[in-house]
């Protein structure tokens, strides 16, 4: 398995020259995210598919595959698989959160590939995602949480930025962790 700054640079070379593409994908996943949060369940009801489809974009770009913007649109086409992964992730990782904050953070990155598992395997159940993710993570949640630590002085540069320079870092982390993903996949 790669080691993180590997995966990172990876993903710089995998956006060197698309850029522009990644972040308006970013743009339009947080504007509908963003605009369906006017409706008390919105975000419940988009959540899942939409996060499906980014996922799929960042997978698809990991891979040296052809994208567009419409593959963010891609995870309606399991809209109720995905709609459900959404509601269980954020029910057990609340549950889990109730014991402690600790608890909750480490199923969160047990349950972190769920929607990577689903994207692979479209004829899987919500529940059967996350029990592969859990199991998949198994040694691998230290080696995520360092990924996703080692971003975050560029977080705190976003944040003077009126948090416009997240257009940019999302793509660059996304990418990140879709290569882990392709990395721990393999092992």
């Amino acid at each position: 398995m790669r080691k993180n700054r590997e995966l990172r640079a990876a993903a710089r070379s995998q956006l060197r020259g698309a850029w522009l593409a990644a972040v308006l994908v970013t743009l339009v996943f947080c504007v509908i995210i963003g605009a369906s949060s006017f409706v008390v369940v919105g975000p419940w009801i988009l959540g899942g598919p939409l996060v499906l489809g980014f996922i799929g974009y960042y997978m698809k770009k990991a891979r040296g595959q052809p994208v567009n913007l419409e593959n963010l649109f891609d995870g309606f086409k399991l809209f109720g698989t995905s709609f459900l992964l959404y509601l269980l992730q954020c029910i057990f990782i609340a549950l889990w959160s109730c014991l402690l904050i600790i608890p909750g953070i480490v199923k969160s990155f047990s349950y972190s590939m769920a929607f990577f598992i689903l994207r692979d395997n479209p004829g899987i159940g919500a529940s059967e995602a996350i029990t592969r993710s859990r199991k998949m993570m198994v040694g691998y949640k230290g080696k995520l949480f360092f990924l996703c630590l080692s971003f975050t002085g560029w977080g705190i540069l976003c944040c003077l930025t009126f948090g416009i320079g997240f257009l940019w870092l999302i793509p660059y982390i996304t990418l990140s962790i879709a290569n882990f993903y392709e990395d721990l996949k393999k092992n």
